[in-house]
């Protein structure tokens, strides 16, 4: 007899649309909070805007304008010159959640689950009750479709309110306005400023206008005009492969034998590796993938332990490069010193990844608190989640007093630091479908922590001798005190000028002495020479300017010239052993006296002012 109560039971069982499930669960995707909806929206639009350009080799150009609506609302408006979307397209992109093209692709890139901007778009309605507008166009002979959408929850499909064609200037690119309940706040770690300064450091071929609800315009200009380097699409790699999903490869691959499935299917495994796995497996090469038994699955995957297989390819990932961290860093902020690395590609789980990190300390960043910790993974910035992140951890567990920095209770360091750290992976393994945090993976956590020991050996090697050229100069502000009190008592004891004391101060303080002497040549004109000594006890290569309003006559050596209209830069580069001197040497056709006092200072470029006595001293 057949439970009723089963039978009822049965009866209110159904299933349920994704965009169901979302509806009432949007915590999930980022939407817990006001300021956190702004930020996730506008994330994921701008996120799909830079995919888009950079597959289509178009620089960036994206406008984001934000205002106020009522008093809980606000309207959002992003365009891009991206390549646009076709008009099929378009309802299914926007309002359809779990649908997008890079999800099944083993390549790089800051969207793949196919969730961000249509997840947004329900947000949106659920708040507001307000459809989204899009306006989108492929080429300058092409019209712009302008649709109003909405999503149906029940089905996850697009509701389609307006669909018709408009006038619109771009000659491609793509508009999205959307109305929801959220605040935009400012002056916060956690804003849209900060997340889109954030994004310009990491994507520096991009250029990024604000426009916020007060009217004020913020402008992220573009730091470089090359695009990043396109990541690949790349096959599978055999290691870190899992029994279900090798078992559906198999049964649903178009190979009718084993060993053309293992050549074809995964990357890495070329000829001999194919037929090696089929030998460590006891597998005949001729075998029918989709007639294999799970325990024939399992000796295969056992197989790809037992047998020496390359590491995945690494042109699946875009890193940003220490060049253009670099430039990012010194772009939006103003420090004193910098320095970058990316470490080579590894791999976790079959999935490569590459960890790339910068340090930049002093400038305007404040000296008490915490340290600045930037995460990115695959160039988008993570704002939320901090401590449940295995970046977090990584620095966390650096020993910073080694380095030169105070680390109290043992966390993150003190002092005006910034800490970047990127992680560029086909798979980066997020711990939530927010993507505000990656998860504890040991092998990430390991470049992590060598590539941030790696910057902090340069910027101990920077605070050392920031320290050590601080006492240099003030034993020299000591000296250059007395020293001259000593030869003006001196010479007025002997009745004798004032002698020169730059050769004493560059002797007692080992510094490079560069001292000009200029002489009549009894024709109205001038002999000069620039005389170099080395006191230090190392080898100083550096480079001498003279930055003169006429021309040299005979010099020795022969200087470089650079022409600033009736200005030239006599260039001479130098190398003086320690002990040893060096003499420049030219004539000048027309130099008075008075000329020869007002000459401008020698410049001596490669060296700390600290290191140089009688010239003027520029590091680079």
């Amino acid at each position: 007899m057949v439970n009723p109560i089963a039978e009822e039971l049965a009866k209110n069982q159904k299933s349920i649309s994704v965009a169901e499930f979302f509806e009432k669960n949007r915590q999930i995707l980022g939407f817990d909070s006001a300021p956190r909806s702004l930020i996730t929206t506008v994330k994921e639009a701008v996120d799909n805007s830079l995919d888009a350009c950079e597959e289509s080799e178009i620089l960036p150009d994206i406008f984001l304008h934000i205002e106020r609506s009522g008093k809980d609302n606000v309207v959002i408006i992003i365009e891009d010159n991206g390549p646009g979307i076709v008009k099929e397209q378009i309802p299914k992109v926007f309002a359809k959640l779990l649908y997008g093209s890079r999800f099944h692709a083993l390549k790089q890139s800051r969207g793949q689950q196919g969730i961000g901007i249509s997840a947004s778009v329900l947000y949106s309605q659920l708040t507001s009750g307000h459809h989204t507008k899009i306006i989108s166009k492929i080429d300058h002979g092409q019209p712009a479709h302008y649709y109003e959408l909405m999503i149906n929850t029940s089905t996850n499909e697009p509701e389609i309110l307006q669909d018709k064609i408009v006038d619109w200037d771009r000659p491609h690119g793509t508009r999205i306005e959307m109305e929801m309940e959220a605040s935009y706040v400012k002056g916060r770690r956690q804003s849209i400023y900060e997340y889109l300064k954030a994004t310009a450091i990491v994507n520096p071929h991009a250029r990024i206008t604000l426009v916020e609800p007060d009217g004020n315009e913020e402008n992220f200009e573009r730091a470089t005009d090359k695009l990043p380097v396109p990541a690949k699409e790349i096959l599978p790699h055999p290691h870190g492969i899992e029994l279900g999903t090798l078992m559906k490869m198999l049964r649903y691959t178009e190979r009718q034998k084993l060993y053309p499935f293992l050549r074809h299917s995964f990357s890495k495994i070329g000829h001999l590796a194919a037929e090696e796995i089929c030998k460590a497996s006891g597998l005949d090469t001729d075998l029918d993938p989709h007639e294999m038994t799970r325990d024939q699955s399992r000796k295969l995957l056992d197989s790809f332990s037992k047998v020496k297989i390359m590491s995945p390819p690494t042109d699946c990932l875009s890193p940003i490069g220490e060049e253009l961290i670099y430039k990012g860093l010194e772009k939006e902020f103003n420090v004193d010193f910098i320095a970058t690395t990316t470490r080579n590609a590894s791999v976790f789980s079959g999935n490569p990844f590459i960890v790339e990190v910068g340090i930049a300390f002093g400038g305007e960043l404040q000296k008490d608190d915490r340290v600045d910790i930037m995460r990115f993974a695959n160039r988008v910035p993570l704002l939320y989640q901090q401590g449940g992140c295995v970046i977090t951890h990584g620095i966390e567990s650096i020993k910073w007093k080694q380095y030169g920095l105070n680390q109290p209770g043992g966390g993150l360091p003190v002092g005006p630091v910034v800490i970047l750290v990127h992680v560029a992976s086909t798979n980066v393994p997020f711990t939530s479908e927010s993507k505000d945090a990656v998860a504890d993976i040991p092998e990430i956590k390991d470049e992590i922590e060598l590539a941030i020991k790696e910057v902090a050996r340069k910027l101990n090697r920077y605070l050392n001798k920031r320290d050590t050229l601080k006492k240099r100069r003030e034993k020299e502000v000591i000296i250059t005190k007395v020293l001259p009190k000593m030869a003006s008592k001196l010479a007025e004891t002997l009745d004798r000028e004032v002698p020169d004391i730059n050769p004493v101060v560059a002797k007692v303080m080992g510094n490079l002495l560069v001292n000009r002497i200029a002489e009549s040549d009894g024709n109205g004109g001038a002999n000069v020479s620039i005389r170099i000594k080395n006191f230090s006890s190392k080898r100083q290569d550096f480079k001498i300017h003279d930055m003169l309003p006429f021309e040299l006559v005979g010099a020795v050596p022969e200087p470089r010239v650079i022409s600033m209209g009736n200005d030239f830069d006599y260039i001479w580069d130098l190398s003086v052993s320690p002990g040893s001197s060096k003499v420049v040497s030219y004539s000048v056709s027309t130099l008075d006296e008075a000329g020869m006092e007002s000459l401008p200072s020698v410049i001596v470029e490669g060296l700390d002012e600290e290191l140089v006595t009688g010239a003027k001293a520029i590091k680079g």
